[in-house]
């Protein structure tokens, strides 16, 4: 009966999370293991949020100028709604963009056998925890944690500096907004 029960559980999926600051090479991971998969004969499908079209409508685009083809979406649902059954690896890029129905959609991707990578920044402009991000480090089989350059001191930074004034959560931008920084060198905004 046991035989039995682990073939059936053969096409079992998992959940990574690559997670830093901004600068720290997330998207560039992302796309490199989505490659990998790709070059392996896997199946992809990639996702990003319609919010960030920063550098590209069709495309996750890393700082550094790598790329790979994606389909945009307005909210976290659209992903199972646009998944091909045949499918065996999912990317999401920018995964602080979506509400905590990506936490659901991605633990649902895995369930039905579904490898499963998310990129995202794990804290915000704040420092603090940046939703769906926590949800999705405590259910993920895999986390990798990517440091960035601090522009002031050159330390290993986890933070992201926000350049201008705007007391919005999200705000898409890039070295025009932000900077990484150290813990040390980060300057939270007084609020």
């Amino acid at each position: 009966m046991s035989e039995q029960l682990h073939h059936q559980r053969v096409n079992l999926g998992w959940i990574e999370v690559i997670c830093g600051s901004m600068f720290s090479g997330k998207s560039e991971e992302l796309i490199r293991r989505l490659r990998r998969a790709q070059i392996a004969r896997q199946r992809v499908q990639i996702f990003k949020p319609k919010l960030d079209s920063r550098f590209s409508e069709d495309h996750i685009v890393s700082h550094s100028d790598m790329k790979i083809k994606s389909q945009l979406v307005a909210r976290a649902g659209e992903i199972i709604d646009q998944l091909d059954a045949r499918t065996q690896v999912v990317g999401i890029d920018e995964g602080q963009f979506f509400d905590l129905e990506l936490v659901y959609v991605c633990n649902r991707l895995a369930d039905i056998g579904k490898r499963v990578i998310i990129a995202g920044l794990d804290q915000d402009f704040r420092g603090k925890p940046f939703d769906p991000m926590p949800q999705l480090l405590a259910i993920a089989e895999y986390i990798t944690k990517t440091l960035a350059i601090c522009v002031r001191c050159g330390a290993p930074a986890n933070r992201t500096q926000r350049l201008v004034q705007n007391p919005d959560r999200l705000l898409v931008g890039a070295t025009d907004a932000y900077e990484a920084r150290c813990r040390l060198c980060f300057e939270p905004p007084a609020d």
